[in-house]
Order: C-alpha cells, then sequence, then structure tokens
C-alpha cells in the first residue's frame, strides 16, 4: 500500500521544503498568467506580497493539511491504478478535483460574516477553478515529487 498524503508531505522534515515548492508553483502560475485578467492576477498577487512577504507562506502552511486531505483519495486511486503520472491524473478528473480543493476555500467564505469579502469571491470563483485546473500539471508533479 502507498504512503498516505499525510505522511509524506506533512512530514514535519518535509513541510518547509513543501511549502517553499508550493509558493514556487503559485508563482510560476501566477507569471504564466496573460491577458486582461492575467495583468490584474499578477497585480493583485504582488501587492498582496509586497503588503506582507509572509502572507502567502502563511496561508500555503494554514491550508496544507486541509488541501492534502483532499488530494489524498486521489493519490491513493492513482496509486492503485498502476498509471504513471498523477499530473496526467489529476488532468484528467480537472473539474472534479478543483472543486473539491476550491470547496476548501468555499467552505471558509461561508463561514464568514464578512458580506464584502463574500461578494468579491463569488465574482472570483468563476476563473479560480479555471486557475486552479490550469495548476494541476504542477501539482501533480510537486506530490509526486514528495509521496511517489
Amino acid at each position: 500500500m502507498v504512503a498516505a498524503l499525510n505522511e509524506t508531505l506533512l512530514d514535519e522534515s518535509r513541510v518547509p521544503a513543501v511549502i517553499a515548492d508550493v509558493q514556487a508553483l503559485i508563482d510560476a502560475e501566477v507569471s504564466d498568467k496573460s491577458g486582461a485578467s492575467g495583468l490584474a492576477l499578477k497585480g493583485g498577487y504582488a501587492t498582496v506580497k509586497k503588503l506582507g512577504p509572509s502572507i502567502v507562506p502563511s496561508a500555503v502552511e494554514g491550508l496544507l493539511p486541509e488541501f492534502v486531505t483532499k488530494l489524498e483519495p486521489y493519490w491513493q486511486t492513482f496509486a492503485a491504478s498502476g498509471e504513471s503520472g498523477f499530473s496526467e491524473y489529476l488532468v484528467a478528473r480537472g473539474d472534479e478535483v478543483a472543486d473539491s480543493l476550491l470547496g476548501i476555500t468555499d467552505e471558509r467564505i461561508e463561514g464568514s460574516d464578512r458580506s464584502a469579502i463574500k461578494k468579491v469571491y463569488s465574482t472570483l470563483r468563476p476563473s479560480a477553478k479555471k486557475n486552479v485546473i490550469e495548476a494541476l500539471p504542477r501539482l501533480g508533479t510537486l506530490v509526486q515529487k514528495y509521496a511517489g
């Protein structure tokens, strides 16, 4: 049986490297965006990083356990399938995987009592799904690097 992701990705000795790699993944995904929406995303991301250099790593660290939990069933099914690339496995299930991962932020927003944040999130949610789907190849590679 393959090791659970929480045993590999959340191992104390690996967490700093995993967080750094996830942050690099986010940086690369944002950098790859183009067009008007890409420009807006790049500007917003740069502003967040400028306001607080620790915001992104802290958010990654805080959300990582929940994301690992959401990825676990996909990882276990992938490992049992005999397929060679977790990236391809995730991409083939893009809508489902993206909705599962975004369910984490959906729950956090739903629990918020700040209506302005809820309104902004609801407008950004459809593009967030597209962005998550586009990031699945890199995410699969990252997971497989540590767990495979």
